[in-house]
């Protein structure tokens, strides 16, 4: 038969700017009676790394610009919050009262910039998205290795909407160590039929998978391990989130938002 198993690791710290994120891992799964084995699979909520990155900004230090006003008045949302999203992002895909959606500075097309107040101590503050997701997961998972010996992958997740469906879903947004797709084409289904199109993005999957255990609220396990996922995946010292990003061409809502 085949399986996995994913653990949450308890009573996990709260974590604090310049705190490493790696050695506290290894820590809290030696404090929970788990070893850190070869080919585990190790996903990360991003908040813990915006935190340790000092990814938090007081909203009322932000001063707003006359743009962040504007779109306040049509947003509904405050000129001090709008101004801070507007310096995350590349490009507003749509304002509404309902909505203020955008393409932020690494390319996530995202609400309000993955700006977020939740588990943030401080009635003003906001964290924000760790600035290259990528280089912080590379980070983590070479002082894993260094520390523990063990080559690991690590995935760190943030929630996000989708388009036509209620609801949010934990979605990858750095990833090392890890091949980000299970290719199926070429392959034969059941009945000898070549699979075309069927590319499926493991690292969206180990990430909603990792939310169970999560959680959203208090649960305060904001990391999970995975192990038995390596016999069924690749593992790869080359990869970068980037390629799971589509391009204009290739962006089947674009023309209906």
């Amino acid at each position: 038969m085949k399986s996995f198993t994913a653990m949450a690791l308890e009573n996990f710290p709260l974590i604090k700017p310049g705190d490493n994120i790696a050695k506290i891992i290894v820590d809290a799964a030696r404090k929970n009676g788990l070893r850190i084995e070869e080919g585990d699979i190790i996903a990360v909520a991003q908040k813990i790394f915006s935190k340790s990155e000092n990814r938090i900004v007081r909203l009322g230090d932000v001063v707003s610009s006359r743009k962040a006003e504007d779109i306040a008045k049509i947003t509904g949302k405050s000129p001090k919050f709008i101004e801070l999203v507007l310096r995350e992002t590349e490009r507003i895909v749509k304002a509404s009262p309902e909505v203020f959606l955008v393409e932020d500075k690494r390319s996530l097309i995202c609400i309000n910039a993955g700006i977020d107040k939740s588990n943030v101590r401080g009635d003003s503050n906001f964290t924000l998205l760790p600035e290259k997701p990528d280089v912080s997961t590379r980070k983590c998972r070479l002082e894993i290795k260094k520390l523990t010996g063990k080559n690991v992958a690590v995935v760190m997740c943030d929630t996000y909407s989708r388009p036509f469906r209620r609801g949010q879903v934990n979605f990858a947004i750095g990833i090392a160590g890890i091949n980000p797709f299970k290719d199926y084409r070429g392959k034969e289904d059941l009945f000898g039929y070549i699979l075309k199109v069927k590319n499926t993005a493991i690292v969206d999957e180990i990430a909603a998978a990792a939310e169970l255990l999560m959680g959203q609220a208090k649960e305060a396990t904001p990391v999970i391990i995975f192990k038995g996922l390596n016999k069924i995946l690749d593992f790869s010292e080359k990869c970068s989130i980037d390629e799971l990003r589509i391009s204009s061409k290739e962006d089947l809502f674009k023309n209906t938002l």
